[in-house]
């Protein structure tokens, strides 16, 4: 399908019923990130930045309430997302849709107030900001060298979704997505592993630049051609649009940290749980996998960012605490005493057969060797919850009330939750917007 025709004519009764559910997962699981995220120095940061910077406009900081333009709702969402590594993503781009596309289509329905946003529309808006966003990603890691932040092709997927809201013709969609891309955040994505900061993935950037495309367009700013859609060598990558639904194809996270390092977590967690290794007793842990993920290399991480982007160190507080949340990557969880001890003993070794299979597939193997001599070996192990033994609703659900515990009350969280799962029976989607927008604690 020409996807031109795709962003502006598919509807909900278009999309398969388990694209339909898909949706309202991805929604969760990203807004899940965001209420854990809100609780971090860089979302503080960037809502007082967007708030000082991008004034008026009627869409909404969340657990905040200040109202900013739709390009600065995006940007300082999208940014609080990407503050906990725990959102969703998809392996064929080594990166996150979900992340800029969510903010912006939110920030999306304050651009025509008097046009309620159905929550049918919303959840389909979601679905084609995904679609184009994943496609695009496809394309550029086909067509260049470097390896980029999400953002340089989430960017696109927020120029749809926003060009579908404000109803722009053929040659105005056509010049958001150029825009678009020519603007979106080609940062290399290798510099925030190797220094960790608080640059992060550059979806926040995205959203900002694909909600400022589209309004662009709008307005008759011209862009160029958009390569990763329109290229010829790229054609394929866009041939299934509206036949294969890539937002099925999404892994979740049930850790805080860069999806690299969760095989090993889960490695470590199933050697101890199957042989009840107390941390005290552990002596050496050997992570061997692939090579991107040795180079998460920090073992005393001094901010959660580089926590986050480390792969010794929430394996050893895992061991430790038996989960992973800000709580034990941030703050005085960073100087606990046990962890550091056992961090300083993972050695990570490089291994051409993992790397040979990155990024369809994501493996560690772990070794534990314990005070007594005794050497326990996990094998090959997979990061969980991707795309094929994906999470449940309840685990998603679950996940969802423990990362909105330190930022809001049981009943509000309650609240989005319900507000979530009946969305597509809602007609008016303000109720979730609003439940959002309300200050951190309140009800």
């Amino acid at each position: 399908m020409d996807v031109v025709r795709f962003i502006h004519d598919t509807r909900w009764n278009d999309l398969p019923a388990p694209v339909q559910h898909q949706a309202r997962r991805c929604l969760l699981d990203t807004l899940g990130a965001a209420i854990g995220g809100r609780q971090t120095e860089l979302s503080r940061i960037v809502h007082e930045f967007a708030a000082a910077t991008h004034g008026g406009g009627g869409a909404r900081l969340w657990l905040d309430g200040r109202a900013v333009s739709a390009p600065g709702a995006a940007l300082a969402n999208g940014m609080t997302i990407d503050a906990l590594d725990v959102h969703d993503g998809a392996v064929a781009v080594k990166g996150h849709a979900g992340a800029a596309v969510v903010p912006a289509a939110l920030a999306a329905g304050a651009l025509d107030a008097d046009r309620p946003v159905a929550g049918q529309e919303l959840l389909t808006a979601l679905v084609v900001g995904y679609e184009v966003a994943l496609r695009a990603g496809v394309a550029l890691h086909a067509t260049a060298r470097d390896y980029h932040t999400s953002g340089a092709w989430n960017a696109l997927g927020c120029a749809a979704v926003v060009a579908r809201r404000l109803g722009l013709g053929e040659h105005p969609t056509r010049h958001a997505l150029g825009i678009a891309e020519y603007h979106g955040p080609r940062s290399p994505m290798m510099r925030c592993i190797d220094h960790p900061t608080m640059l992060k993935d550059g979806s926040g950037w995205g959203a900002m630049t694909g909600v400022a495309a589209a309004l662009l367009a709008e307005a008759g700013f011209t862009g160029a051609p958009a390569l990763t859609v329109d290229a010829p060598e790229v054609a394929a990558t866009w041939a299934d649009l509206g036949d294969r639904w890539r937002i099925t194809e999404q892994f979740f996270k049930p850790w805080a940290v860069c999806r690299w390092a969760q095989p090993a977590i889960a490695g470590a967690l199933a050697l101890q749980r199957d042989h009840a290794i107390p941390p005290a007793a552990i002596e050496r842990i050997a992570v061997t996998t692939f090579h991107q993920a040795t180079r998460l290399a920090a073992r005393r991480p001094v901010t959660t960012e580089e926590a986050q982007y480390s792969l010794p160190f929430p394996v050893a507080a895992a061991l430790v605490h038996g989960r992973l949340g800000l709580a034990q990557l941030d703050g005085a969880g960073l100087a606990d005493p046990r962890v550091l001890r056992l961090a300083d003993r993972v050695e990570l070794i490089d291994d051409p057969a993992h790397s040979a299979r990155f990024p369809a597939e994501r493996l560690a193997r772990v070794r534990i060797e314990t005070a007594t001599g005794a050497v326990h070996d996990s094998g090959d192990v997979p990061a969980p919850w991707d795309a094929a033994t994906p999470p449940s609703d309840a685990e998603l659900t679950e996940k969802f009330r423990h990362l909105a515990t330190e930022s809001v009350s049981p009943a509000r969280a309650t609240a989005l939750l319900d507000a979530v799962w009946g969305l597509a029976g809602a007609p008016d989607a303000g109720e979730l917007v609003a439940l959002l927008a309300g200050p951190g604690g309140s009800p």
